[in-house]
């Protein structure tokens, strides 16, 4: 007989815990409309609203952190050159 290996649950990317925690925010803020649209619709389309929210985050994120890998060896590389 085969044993199946048991899988841990990985930790949640990154992608998906912004968007969780957008979500979260969004719905809190949001609680007033609630029964006016729905639970079912008001949730709809606060998740399409978090994963346009949390692409866009962390585009930018990726951004700022690839203009600091760019500019900080060249900063090295200047006071060497210098000395």
């Amino acid at each position: 007989m085969n044993q199946q290996e048991t899988a841990t649950p990985a930790a949640p990317s990154k992608k998906k815990q912004v968007r969780k925690e957008i979500v979260e925010k969004l719905t809190g803020a949001l609680a007033d409309y609630k029964q006016e649209l729905g639970e079912k619709k008001l949730a709809t389309h606060v998740k399409e609203i978090s994963k346009l929210i949390s692409r866009d985050l962390l585009k930018s994120g990726k951004k700022q952190q690839e203009k600091i890998k760019k500019t900080a060896p060249q900063k090295a590389n200047k006071k060497s050159v210098k000395k």
